[in-house]
């Protein structure tokens, strides 16, 4: 899928040399446009998407009008983008399962953190099944739960392969949050105990208490250090550029050296199961 991060970031820096071109600080264009420095900082560092106004009345601010509509062509290309999210979704589960496997299939090493959720790939079949469900009703468009479930399944084949290597990194709140109800997730627990002992696939997790030194924002999968992906609510991004992937590596060779593995891990796990458990009385 295309890099709707990248388009953005793009869109961004011509915005900023627009502004530079034109001798004039953030602070000057904010205030010419009644706006707050804020939101001139977001858009041009790609955390906040202009819109068609926006990007016409900052072309005219800085004189440079005939640049406008090149990037309204940019900002066309950014909302086609998570169009093209929104369809794959509408698509079924079933699809988006495959395109995740055939990104896998050329992944020799996986590194993965979540801090909310059980990945896809160390998830339960019932577990797999509520996810899924959350985004066919969030999405509509093809409902094909059933086989979203089995493709997600088949997905998890690949972890019994040698060659391969697989980190995962959970905080504890995946452990103790629950998304799903509450016999779902006491056999989504003793999956991840079972996983911990695999030979092929690492499993760590940070307790609460822990000290994190640097803090992670959201979840995130890596692949190769080619390709790294990063779920929002209404887009999946595709980050590809070299500069992206070394700080998404620094992020998780951080938090990674602080999680705890092996029989520290299946304590923690344990502990969350047992309390789960105990409240089914």
């Amino acid at each position: 899928m295309s890099d709707v991060h990248q388009v953005r970031t793009a869109l961004g820096r011509r915005l900023r040399g627009l502004r530079t071109g034109a001798s004039l600080s953030g602070k000057g264009l904010a205030e010419s446009l009644g706006w707050p420095s804020s939101k001139i900082s977001k858009i041009e560092h790609g955390r906040q998407t202009p819109t068609a106004e926006d990007i016409t009345a900052w072309a005219r601010a800085c004189g440079a009008e005939d640049s406008a509509s090149e990037l309204l062509n940019l900002l066309s290309n950014l909302e086609t983008l998570y169009a093209e999210w929104q369809r794959i979704l509408r698509a079924g589960t079933g699809t988006r399962q495959q395109t995740y496997q055939e990104i896998e299939a050329s992944t020799r090493t996986l590194r993965v953190f979540e801090s909310m959720l059980i990945p896809g790939l160390l998830q339960t079949p019932d577990y797999a099944r509520v996810r899924l469900a959350e985004n066919i009703e969030l999405w509509g468009g093809l409902n094909d739960l059933d086989e979203g479930v089995r493709q997600r399944m088949r997905r998890q084949e690949i972890l019994y392969d040698s060659g391969r290597r697989f980190y995962f990194v959970l905080s504890e709140a995946a452990l103790r949050t629950l998304l799903c109800p509450p016999q779902v997730m006491t056999g989504q627990l003793e999956r991840l105990i079972a996983l911990s002992l695999s030979q092929t696939l690492k499993l760590g997790i940070i307790p609460f208490g822990t000290v994190l030194p640097i803090c992670p924002k959201h979840g995130f999968w890596i692949y190769d250090d080619r390709l790294a992906i990063a779920e929002t609510v209404t887009a999946e991004l595709h980050l590809t550029q070299p500069d992206e992937i070394k700080q998404y590596r620094r992020v998780f060779d951080a938090i990674s050296g602080v999680a705890h593995y092996g029989s520290d891990a299946r304590q923690i796990i344990t502990k969350a199961l047992s309390d789960l458990t105990a409240t089914l009385g």
